[in-house]
Order: C-alpha cells, then structure tokens, then sequence
C-alpha cells in the first residue's frame, strides 16, 4: 500500500442544537462538528415520532387493510 494518500483520521466532536454532545472520529480535517438533531432528540430514537398525515393516506391504508384509524 501506498504511504501517505489517506487522510488523517482523527478525534472529532460532535455537538447536538440540543445541547449533546460526544466523541467519534473522522477524516473531515477540523475537531468540532455542529449537528441540528442527534440520537439523543431524535423523535425516531426518543419515541416521540408523530406521522404527519395532511391527505389521508394513513386513514387509507388502515380502512384498506382493517385496522381503526388512531
């Protein structure tokens, strides 16, 4: 393998809008990265995830396949 045609691979700080912040590394080149939404506030991850339902097809989907709509 060829030396010195990888980038360096260094610490890197990662900080959340929501005040988060943890350690990973990366080849971006700075130590600092400033992120608008993490694991921690995600509302994938904290469970508050709401669908978003402006023309019906969730109430669709769920008359079709016999659920009750929530």
């Amino acid at each position: 393998m060829r030396s010195g045609i990888h980038p360096d691979y260094q610490e890197v700080t990662v900080t959340c809008a929501c005040g988060n912040h943890f350690e990973t590394r990366s080849t971006m080149g700075q130590s600092s990265m400033r992120v608008e939404i993490c694991s921690k506030c995600h509302p994938f991850y904290t469970g508050k995830q709401k669908i978003m339902d402006t023309a019906g097809r969730v109430g669709r989907f769920q008359a079709k396949y016999g659920r009750k709509a929530s």
